[in-house]
């Protein structure tokens, strides 16, 4: 992906220089530590602009264009893309059951559960397990998370509703590393990050380069804690939901292949059929949940779709102006990565700032971004 000047890729680029100054003022008014923005167009990129200092001291050095960052859930779509390069090389079904593949997981009534609903958000599993910090507190390790998983209930009927669920995202990665006889982190580092020439990028910090990785404001809850987003424990855990690291020219990578249909620079990852599956609103075509429910959210596997952006959704990220075909995520430690098909747009933004403090400043940067053209 090469770097250009704006205008050569339809891009005017006062308007875009609005998007830095929005983030340059953030970050002269400390309410973002640290940000980068890289904005694609048509398989090139801007120079990522970038603002802001690596660590959370007053004499931190800055950040660069290849800083790494935590980006919390925008891991979930890369998780899913484990699963459905199984399903493309005939080792999986989106209908199969769990525990056809973890027999354990059927405790207390969960033997309905399919792939599909872990990919959708509507399994009925919960966004964190009820003992998640004494976990942590502890330095459990995700297969101990795993474990506990499979003793719950479930909250609902598997397809009935759609709840966010980080535990369903564990689930699928026990799925794929019980198929493969391989942990998640090697999987994708070899099917995944190596063919898309993503060197920056992991799942858990293992073999980067700690020095390039920026720190994150973290909440007062992890202010103290040995186990929070800038400690050796979470960098090195791997979380499947959240544990991706990687810097926004990596994410952009990534997001070109999928708008590619599946390949980019002649290295073929997904096959059209695949990516294409991948950002299909799925939710819409499930008869087993309420209208209510459909309209509310727009699920892709993994993937959640802008054409349910309505104001103070989770999806508010998207902004008001991308295609509602726009496809991408955000993550609790403030990032967004989004790409627009109609456009050929890809908008990623990473900052080092909980996306709980920053309400709207992804939405209005993604604005920012898109008015652009």
């Amino acid at each position: 992906m090469d770097f250009v000047a704006p205008e050569t890729i339809g891009l005017d680029p006062d308007r875009l220089a609005r998007a830095y100054a929005f983030l340059d003022d953030a970050v002269a008014a400390d309410t973002l530590p640290a940000a980068a923005l890289l904005v694609a167009r048509h398989g090139q990129a801007v120079a990522p602009h970038v603002c802001g200092r690596q660590y959370l001291t007053p004499d931190s050095p800055p950040i660069h264009a290849d800083t790494i960052f935590l980006v919390a859930s925008i891991t979930k779509p890369v998780t899913a893309t484990a699963a459905m390069l199984l399903v493309e090389r005939g080792k999986l079904l989106l209908n199969d059951r769990v525990v056809d593949y973890l027999p354990e997981f059927g405790a207390h009534g969960k033997q309905t559960v399919r792939i599909r609903h872990l990919l959708t958000h509507t399994s009925g599993l919960p966004d964190m397990l009820p003992d998640d910090r004494a976990l942590r507190r502890r330095h459990a390790p995700l297969d101990e998370f795993v474990r506990r998983i499979c003793e719950l209930e479930l909250d609902f009927e598997p397809g009935t509703c759609i709840q966010y669920q980080s535990m369903g995202l564990a689930i699928l990665a026990a799925i794929v590393e019980r198929i493969e006889g391989v942990r998640l982190p090697e999987f994708l580092r070899r099917e995944l990050f190596a063919p898309l020439e993503m060197p920056d990028t992991g799942l858990g910090a293992a073999g980067l380069d700690a020095s390039r990785i920026a720190h994150v404001r973290v909440p007062q809850e992890m202010a103290d804690a040995d186990w929070g987003w800038n400690q050796p424990y979470w960098w090195n855990f791997g979380a499947p939901w959240g544990g991706l690291f990687t810097t926004v020219r990596d994410l952009a990578r990534l997001l070109q292949m999928m708008l590619n249909q599946g390949a980019l620079e002649g290295a073929r990852v997904l096959s059209p059929a695949g990516a294409a599956e991948m950002v299909r609103n799925q939710t819409e075509a499930m008869a087993t949940l309420s209208p209510e429910a459909r309209y509310q959210q727009a699920w892709g596997l993994g993937w959640g779709l802008a054409w349910r952006r309505q104001w103070g959704s989770g999806w508010s990220y998207f902004g008001d102006l991308v295609a509602p075909e726009t496809f991408g995520h955000s993550g609790a430690t403030g990032t967004m990565a989004w790409a627009d098909p109609t456009r050929d747009l890809i908008c990623v933004l990473l900052t080092t700032e909980p996306a709980v403090n920053i309400p709207g400043l992804r939405g209005r940067c993604s604005n920012l971004v898109a008015a652009a053209i």
